[in-house]
C-alpha cells in the first residue's frame, strides 16, 4: 500500500460541545496500521517499518477479513491483570522474531479503532462515526483482535464513570474524537483531543551515570534529552522504574554508543556533566512526570521503557507520546 501515516491527537480535555464527539479508551500499547489481503497481513509501526515478524498474532486478520482487503488502524497492548501493561509489551516490542515461548508468556491483542481504507476505497474523508460504522459491520472481534466500543460524550454520566474507572485502574486516560472528523494522515489535529491522567514525554537517552549501593555494577540514572525548536537539549535524569533486567538491557546497549561529550548544543549543567558518561542520542525512550520544572526538566520521572516504534528525530518537546 502507499504508506498511510497514522493521525494523531493533541492534548486537551473534554470537549464543551460533548454531543458532537465520541470517546475512547487510550490504549497503553504501540500503534500498528494493519494492511489485509487474501494473501497476507503486513504490519506497520508508525512511520513505516515493517513489524510483522514481531506480531504474528495479527495474522488472524487475514481469516477474519476472508474476501475482503482492508486498512486498519489501531494498537497492540499487552495486558497484565487486565490492565494494559507497556512494561510488559517491552518484551515484545524488541524481539523481531519473538519465539513461541515469548508469544505464549507475553500475548498480544490489537485494539482497532479506525477503518481506512476497504475493498480498494480510500475511507479517509468519511466521516469517524460512518468510519467506525463500517469497521462496526466487519464483525472482526475474536481470538487476539478486538474492536473496542466507543462512547458517546453526551452521556454525561457514564462519560463521569468511565473517566473515574480511567483513574481507578491507573490507564492512561481516553480519546476524545469529533463525530465529524476526516482521518488525516501524519497530522496532529484538534478534531482528536488526548485526556491523560498523566503526563508522559518522548525522550532521548543522551547519557547515563554510574549507580551506588546495589547498583554500583551497573547504571544508576539515565541523562535525558528532547528536541526543543529543532536544538538537542537537557530534560533532566531518571533514576526509578527499572527492573534489573532492565538495568542490564539499557547499559548493555549504551555503552557501545558511547562518546567523549554532550551531544547537544550548548553546554548541561555543571552539576550534571560532573561523573556524567555520554552517548549518542538514537535510543528514544518514555518517562511518565507530574509536570515541566522552570528550567526545563521533567519533576518526578518515571522511565517507563524504550521505544524502539519511535524515530530519535522526532522526540520533540511540543508533544509527549502519542
Amino acid at each position: 500500500m502507499n504508506m498511510i501515516e497514522p493521525m494523531l491527537a493533541v492534548s486537551g480535555g473534554l470537549p464543551g460541545d460533548p454531543e458532537n464527539w465520541a470517546l475512547e479508551l487510550k490504549w497503553d500499547g504501540v500503534r500498528a496500521l494493519a494492511e489485509v489481503t487474501p494473501e497476507e497481513v503486513r504490519v506497520y509501526a508508525r512511520r513505516g517499518v515493517l513489524i510483522t515478524s514481531t506480531y504474528p498474532e495479527l495474522s488472524a486478520l487475514a481469516d477474519l477479513l476472508a474476501g475482503h482487503r482492508a486498512v486498519l488502524d489501531g494498537e497492540v497492548v499487552a495486558f497484565e491483570d487486565g490492565r494494559p501493561s507497556f512494561h510488559r509489551l517491552q518484551r515484545r516490542m524488541h524481539a523481531p522474531r519473538p519465539s513461541s515461548r515469548l508469544i505464549r508468556s507475553v500475548p498480544v491483542r490489537y485494539m482497532v479503532f479506525d477503518l481506512l481504507e476497504l475493498d480498494g476505497m480510500s475511507l479517509l474523508d468519511l466521516p469517524y462515526v460512518q468510519r467506525r460504522a463500517l469497521l462496526q459491520d466487519l464483525e472482526l472481534a475474536a481470538g487476539p483482535i478486538e474492536v473496542p466500543p466507543y462512547l458517546p460524550a453526551a452521556d454525561k454520566e457514564q462519560v463521569e464513570e468511565l473517566l473515574a474507572y480511567t483513574e481507578q485502574e491507573r490507564l492512561e486516560g481516553l480519546i476524545a474524537k469529533r463525530l465529524d472528523s476526516r482521518y488525516l494522515p501524519g497530522r496532529r489535529a484538534s478534531t482528536w483531543q488526548k485526556i491523560k491522567n498523566f503526563r508522559t514525554q518522548e525522550v532521548l537517552v543522551v547519557g547515563w551515570r554510574a549507580g551506588k549501593g546495589r547498583r554500583e555494577d551497573t547504571l544508576g540514572s539515565l541523562l535525558l534529552g528532547v528536541h526543543d525548536r529543532g536544538r538537542l537539549r537537557y530534560a533532566g535524569h531518571v533514576g526509578t522504574g527499572f527492573d534489573d533486567a532492565e538495568l542490564d538491557d539499557l547499559a548493555a546497549r549504551l555503552r557501545p554508543l558511547e562518546r567523549p561529550g554532550w551531544p547537544g548544543e550548548g553546554e548541561p549543567p555543571p552539576e550534571v556533566a560532573r561523573d556524567s558518561h555520554w552517548v549518542e542520542p538514537v535510543l528514544v525512550g518514555e518517562v511518565a512526570f507530574t509536570e515541566w520544572t522552570a528550567d526545563g526538566r521533567v519533576r518526578h520521572p518515571s522511565w517507563r521503557g524504550l521505544r524502539s516504534d519511535k524515530d530519535p528525530r522526532d522526540v520533540d518537546l511540543t508533544e509527549g507520546a502519542a
